[in-house]
């Protein structure tokens, strides 16, 4: 293997001076302000229950929600207004990853809608190399309802099965854009009950466009309990068909609603029992697809700093470059920029998510945004303990 070009030495994950570069002292304050609502779970709960309130009421409240928390979280309201942020990122050396959020009209004209739109994004993706990645959700270009169907094998009339097939082109469109361009895709994670097709249909794109290298990337949740193990089931098989795995490893999303699903169906809830398990798991896979990385290339995606941290250090152990292509650690816009800032500047390869959209049709995803930093053991409270070090520092 060759050499790391950068000498090893313990990255500190605690800089707030580096992880604060890009923000001005008053974009500290409103930082400061915006996470101590989002930590305390009655105001949390207040403010959001105000803001769907106000939407629903059609109140004029667009100005105050783009200067607050959606200036944070996203990057623009469309992909020109993120050009600004892709550029801003890129003077620390941070890559974009377009991630077009809006949940909207679940029809035939909305999935062709976001199909074109992630086809843009790849094709910016392709002309700037500061944006390593493209993402979309397959529930964006196909029913829920439709995916769960054809899960369980109960496709049966004549319009599920056209629907089913319409979908399919419109995933395979999806990726074939990213293969011209040569774009690395993520097919982003989704509930178990359709996570099956997806994966089914990821794994055949992969086959077809991972020769070389991996541009088609499964996610792998490893808060479920068969993930890892399913992982290195995929892993297996694409070195026998003689293609290249794109794994993008995450902890997950969807835990109370996998809950709430397997107790309605009767079926064993997926989820780890504990987040220690679900924390080895991650470890495990990252440390997994390290030692496999001619033949799994993968990004991690995690805001723990410990799995951060764990793997840097692998990988200097390994004495891999620091900037190896085949690995890339990645944390959403606005958060764990502790993690972010502090490993790109140590030379890791690091980009962030960028959502974008629509002021109040990317609601949903803040909402989610909200709501999870509030139920994340620590998670809100670290990032403010790090903001308030970091105004403390400045004064």
């Amino acid at each position: 293997m060759a050499k790391a070009e950068i000498s090893p030495k313990k990255i500190s994950l605690e800089n707030t001076e580096v992880a604060f570069a890009s923000r001005s002292k008053s974009d500290l304050l409103k930082m400061d302000l915006m996470f101590s609502i989002m930590n305390n779970p009655g105001f949390n709960k207040l403010a959001v229950s105000l803001l769907l309130t106000s939407i629903k009421l059609r109140l004029p409240i667009q100005s105050i929600v783009k200067a607050t928390i959606f200036g944070h979280f996203c990057g623009g309201e469309t992909l020109e207004e993120c050009l600004k942020t892709i550029d801003n990122l890129a003077k620390f050396r941070i890559g974009t990853i377009l991630d077009y959020s809006v949940e909207g009209e679940k029809n035939e004209a909305g999935f062709d809608h976001v199909v074109q739109e992630t086809i843009e994004t790849i094709q910016i993706a392709g002309s700037k190399k500061n944006v390593p990645f493209a993402v979309f959700k397959t529930s964006g270009i196909a029913s829920v309802e439709l995916l769960e169907k054809a899960r369980q094998g109960k496709l049966e009339t004549l319009s599920d099965i056209q629907a089913f097939e319409k979908a399919r082109k419109r995933f395979a469109t999806i990726c074939k854009e990213a293969a011209k361009e040569q774009v690395r895709i993520f097919v982003d994670g989704e509930e178990s009950w359709i996570q099956g097709t997806i994966d089914q249909w990821t794994y055949e794109e992969m086959a077809l466009y991972n020769k070389d290298k991996a541009l088609i990337f499964n996610t792998y949740q490893l808060y479920r309990s068969d993930i890892f193990g399913m992982l290195k089931s995929a892993h297996q098989i694409a070195k026998s068909k003689g293609y290249i795995l794109g794994a993008k490893l995450v902890r997950g999303a969807y835990m109370e609603k996998e809950a709430a699903y397997a107790a309605k169906n009767r079926l064993a809830n997926p989820i780890h029992t504990s987040k220690s398990n679900t924390d080895q798991d991650f470890d495990l896979a990252a440390t997994y697809c390290l030692t496999h990385v001619e033949s799994i290339h993968f990004c991690a995606g995690s805001h723990n700093e410990k799995s951060n941290q764990m793997l840097a250090d692998k990988m200097d152990s390994l004495e891999l470059q620091r900037n190896d292509e085949r690995i890339w650690f990645a944390q959403l816009l606005g958060m764990s920029d502790n993690i972010s800032f502090a490993l790109a500047k140590e030379g890791f390869n690091v980009a962030k998510y960028v959502p974008y959209g629509p002021v109040f049709s990317v609601m949903p995803y803040l909402v989610r945004r909200a709501s999870e930093n509030t139920s994340v053991a620590g998670q809100t409270s670290r990032e403010l303990a790090l903001i308030r070090k970091e105004r403390k520092r400045r004064t």
